[in-house]
């Protein structure tokens, strides 16, 4: 299983973590809600009774102590009571202030009769009255914890993650740092030796043919030591033509491909798009780019390098007519650790986009790709 697939399951796991935590926190608390309103409910039906039964005590002339404790005992839960006709008779525990508004209570009756049926009080003689309740303030506050737990949650676990992943990129940059200056260096004295038998082999026996192939690729190797010892460094943009950068490359990657896939340029050699690049960190995108759909195209196939320009980007396509890549892997593709072959790292396109977006304030995507249309890259560059 590559890297990113690993960070991926990670990633669903954490969020699948905090949906399990918020969801058995709203189950929690909506089972205690529903409890603590249940019993709210108790209450009011009790406050009801020793209403009812203050009423045929004094008509009796009994003891009221026990019952006036009962109704005294109330100071949370808001209630309206009104006779039979729902005129409103007295009311208890809603703010003093709101209530002096005119029709404050008369709103608040008309509300808790469109969701709550009222507790009856049946009265001496026939009459009734009506006592009209509303889940008290701290029932109100409970209900929303769950909302706000979740949140918390939630915003923790992103603030963790993107803390980590920081620290953890940090990290992987100064590694990736030491490593290629390390590279370059340990590159350096081979790639100098190199050079130096091959101006020999010119030198004793100038009629070998291979001689210019061999010196192409010690100059190559140069570059790419030269590549890994400036990582780190803000690269050098140059306002250039970038049709020589894309034909070196793809003649390079030509002459080394398998000659049973044709390289195809849609451009013409003699027109100038020019655009401030830095020419070596352009030809390496290219030529990883082109890399991927060699094998994409398993070794038998064509790979066209198109280059136009617009009043605002310079162009430029790499479309291979190989497998394609899924729908769903279009930008994962440029994601550090991504890689569909059994060997390598999953750096390549990764690094490109870096080159392309970061370096060059570019952008660099899937234009299109599928099974049975192959697939293009395009990169797109500013023009000043």
């Amino acid at each position: 299983m590559n890297i990113y697939r690993q960070k991926t399951i990670w990633k669903f796991g954490l969020l699948l973590f905090a949906a399990g935590i918020g969801l058995f926190s709203f189950f929690y608390t909506f089972l205690l809600v529903k409890n603590l309103q249940s019993e709210e409910r108790k209450k009011i039906e009790i406050w009801a009774e020793a209403i009812r039964q203050v009423i045929s005590s004094e008509e009796n002339g009994c003891e009221l102590g026990f019952l006036t404790s009962i109704i005294e005992n109330n100071s949370t839960i808001p209630v309206i009571l009104t006779n039979g006709n729902d005129s409103i008779i007295s009311w208890k525990n809603y703010d003093s202030l709101s209530v002096s508004e005119k029709g404050f209570l008369e709103g608040r009756l008309e509300k808790l009769k469109e969701k709550t049926e009222p507790i009856i009080i049946r009265l001496p003689g026939g009459h009734i009255n009506h006592v009209w309740y509303e889940d008290s303030i701290i029932l109100k506050k409970l209900i929303y914890y769950p909302v706000v737990q979740l949140s918390i949650i939630i915003l923790f676990i992103m603030v963790s993650y993107l803390a980590f992943d920081s620290s953890r990129k940090a990290e992987q940059n100064q590694v990736w740092l030491g490593m290629s200056k390390e590279t370059a260096h340990q590159l350096g004295t081979p790639v100098s030796s190199l050079a130096g038998w091959i101006e020999m082999l010119r030198s004793s026996q100038p009629e070998m043919p291979y001689t210019e192939e061999m010196s192409r690729d010690v100059d190559r190797l140069e570059k790419i030591t030269e590549r890994f010892s400036r990582i780190g460094a803000k690269p050098e943009l140059k306002k250039e033509n970038i049709i020589p950068v894309i034909r070196e490359t793809m003649d390079y990657i030509r002459t080394r491909a398998s000659s049973k896939i044709s390289f195809i340029p849609e451009f013409d050699p003699l027109e100038e798009i020019v655009v401030h690049h830095n020419s070596a960190l352009l030809s390496w995108v290219i030529e990883n780019i082109c890399k991927n759909s060699i094998d994409a195209v398993g070794g038998e196939g064509k790979i066209t390098i198109s280059a136009s320009q617009t009043p605002l980007y310079a162009l430029i396509d790499i479309k291979d007519n190989g497998k394609g890549i899924p729908a769903a892997d279009h930008k994962r593709i440029f994601h550090p650790g991504y890689t569909t072959k059994q060997r390598g790292w999953g750096l390549g396109l990764s690094l490109a986009k870096r080159i392309i977006e970061d370096y060059h304030k570019g952008k660099i995507f899937v234009k299109y790709s599928g099974s049975g249309i192959g697939t293009c890259i395009r990169i797109m560059l500013k023009k000043e």
